[in-house]
């Protein structure tokens, strides 16, 4: 009994304490987006109003960002919310299945331990030194450490649940494989390990087994700075922290927090309200509300997987109500996020023209009229084989019509003051999605009444955590990113694809590209598919004589297409898990759309003045 007793003691602190410390970096994390936002929108009142530039904003915004980052991943790690591709352990016997997961859990635990001892060797270098206005370096180091501490131990407490033989068996191989590798050059002097070899493949084995994505290219890059000896180690944390050290990138979160204050507002309700109840008497009503829908909302949050989540959880009531087909419905939903996925502000056209150093305004640019091209495929098959629904049926209480007008205006507004500011060049993606938050909260707030300080609260939480969870990848690529540069392997793909150009011409590595990018993007989550590929393909494009505006466009666009598609994209499970739909239902009848998605891609790719015409006309 005492035993019994003690055992269930354990375990209720080992939850206090994972509870505890989750919500502890979660607030952290709320608090340093909320002063962030504070700090962009303050710079630039100070410079355009008062022209009294604010020169420590920027250095102070970018230590915050990093502590926003690895808080918000913290969060997500200790609360099990870090997401992989599930390709084998639905195949594997139970025992198999059972040790693979508490394998996953440890690797989770070997990145975090990894993180935070190099951050901790680069902590100590960093105290003598500073910015250049002054500010100790530190200030980008110390949020890694806090955040790789927490990120430890929540990654400890996963790792130790589950049955005793599969947990210790698991915890014993990882332990012995690293401490194995750190061995290796004591034991064999003049052996070196294959650095690059290791991490190509551990990286390939852990997509196979499941492994989150962030920590698969983490636990690669961490078995590459092992095994480098030219390397200090600390060089993994310094990496990991200069992915996400660059103010551009503070575009991502804001904009996910503008669409979430829209969202939280009501304003979603209330628009896809109104395009049902204008469609519904059109034949395909539902399937264009759902692709007008998804344009609209791409226009303001900048994440894919966001606005699914927005549109299909509003929606997929309406369409069974209606007696429409679920499975279509999320088919058309996934395919339109694919759609969306040049709309600016998307979160991964800010990702490429960062990575790729192409003009962000331009590229928004550049994304329009392909935007419109593939939604218009997808409008012409879901009026084809769609039908007329009972507007009473799906909203049997409606809504006043003044309500759902002034909900479409105030998104209306948003979404033209970001395209105006983006095409005006008056102030960068950053400060325009700063101003998009304030603009969210408070006029959302005045028209709409339906903000309370504990909604405002875990709306920074949740939008933390988010952006956490997706720059934590952006981080870890970068470090991936860091170590194939250092075995010079982007400059052998790069000679080999130019070779393939030069000798079979440039449509050939046109075609090459699109397909390495929809099947990366099916496995990595997108945006370290662009990290990776983006900065190796355009300059190779542009000798090929592709424009990167028309090139990074397509990419952008095969990248979603891969992010969508059956049977791996990550983005067609959350569709699924969204929509309450099983993905075996989804794939048949969404393959008519997966095809009109393709015919319109290869139109776009085969003329560049679809995608060029737009940023020339403004003057880019």
């Amino acid at each position: 009994m005492s035993t019994e007793i003690s055992s269930i003691g354990e375990t209720c602190l080992r939850i206090s304490l994972a509870r505890t410390l989750a919500q502890a970096s979660a607030a952290i994390a709320a608090a340093a987006l909320a002063a962030d936002v504070l700090v962009v929108f303050a710079s630039v009142i100070w410079r355009y109003l008062l022209h009294d530039p604010l020169e420590w904003a920027e250095e102070v915004a970018r230590a915050l960002m990093v502590t926003l980052v690895f808080c918000g991943a913290a969060t997500a790690t200790a609360r099990g919310r870090h997401v992989g591709v599930d390709l084998l352990q639905n195949r594997l016997p139970r025992h198999v299945r059972a040790a693979l997961a508490a394998g996953i859990r440890w690797v989770l635990v070997a990145v975090a331990v990894g993180l935070l001892w190099s951050s901790l060797s680069l902590l100590a270098e960093s105290f003598a030194q500073t910015t250049p206005t002054g500010l100790p370096q530190a200030i980008y180091v110390a949020p890694v450490v806090f955040g790789a501490g927490i990120m430890s131990i929540g990654a400890l407490e996963h790792a130790v649940e589950g049955p005793a033989r599969s947990v210790v068996g698991s915890g014993l191989a990882v332990l012995a494989f690293l401490l194995g590798l750190l061995a290796m050059p004591h034991l064999f002097v003049d052996f070196r390990p294959p650095s690059g070899a290791l991490m190509i493949g551990l990286f390939a084995l852990g997509i196979l087994a499941g492994v989150p994505i962030a920590f698969t290219l983490g636990f690669s890059a961490l078995v590459f700075f092992i095994t480098e000896p030219s390397l200090p180690f600390l060089f993994f944390a310094q990496q990991a922290a200069a992915g996400v050290d660059h103010f551009v990138l503070l575009a991502i979160p804001f904009f996910l927090l503008a669409g979430a204050a829209m969202e939280a507002n009501g304003m979603s309700t209330r628009l896809v309200e109104l395009i049902v109840r204008g469609m519904g008497r059109f034949r395909g009503g539902m399937n264009l509300t759902i692709v007008l829908a998804m344009a609209f909302f791409s226009g303001i949050s900048g994440s894919k997987l966001a606005d699914v989540a927005a549109v299909g959880g509003v929606l997929m009531p309406a369409v069974r109500r209606a007696k429409q087909n679920p499975a279509d419905a999320a088919g058309l939903l996934a395919t339109s996020a694919v759609m969306a996925e040049t709309i600016p502000p998307c979160v991964n056209m800010i990702i490429m023209g960062f990575v790729a150093n192409i003009s962000i305004g331009a590229l928004f640019l550049a994304g329009i009229v392909p935007a419109a091209i593939l939604a218009g495929a997808l409008c012409i098959i879901g009026v084809i084989y769609g039908g007329r629904i009972n507007v009473a049926e799906a909203y049997p209480v409606l809504t006043p019509a003044r309500q759902l007008a002034i909900g479409a205006a105030v998104g209306l507004v948003m979404v033209l003051m970001i395209g105006k500011g983006v095409v005006s060049g008056i102030a960068t993606s950053t400060e325009i999605s700063a101003f998009a938050v304030v603009y969210a909260l408070v006029v959302g707030w005045i028209t709409f009444r339906e903000l309370t300080w504990r909604a405002v609260v875990k709306l920074f939480i949740d939008t933390a955590t988010l952006s956490g969870m997706l720059l934590f990848i952006i981080a870890a690529a970068t470090s991936v990113s860091f170590a194939l540069t250092i075995e010079m392997i982007p400059q052998r793909l790069a000679d080999l694809l130019i070779s393939v150009g030069q000798t079979q011409g440039a449509w050939l590595f046109m075609a090459l590209s699109i397909v390495l990018l929809v099947v990366f993007g099916a496995v990595l989550e997108g945006a370290p598919a662009l990290i990776i590929f983006g900065p190796i393909l355009v300059p190779i494009a542009q000798r090929l004589g592709f424009d990167p505006l028309h090139y990074g466009s397509v990419l952008i666009i095969a990248m979603g297409l891969g992010l969508f598609a059956p049977p791996m994209g990550l983005g067609l499970y959350t569709t699924c898990v969204v929509c309450g739909v099983s993905m075996s239902d989804v794939v048949r009848p969404m393959r008519k759309y997966l095809l009109a998605l393709a015919v319109a891609l290869a139109v776009v790719a085969a003329l560049p003045m679809i995608t060029l015409w737009l940023p020339r006309a403004m003057g880019y």
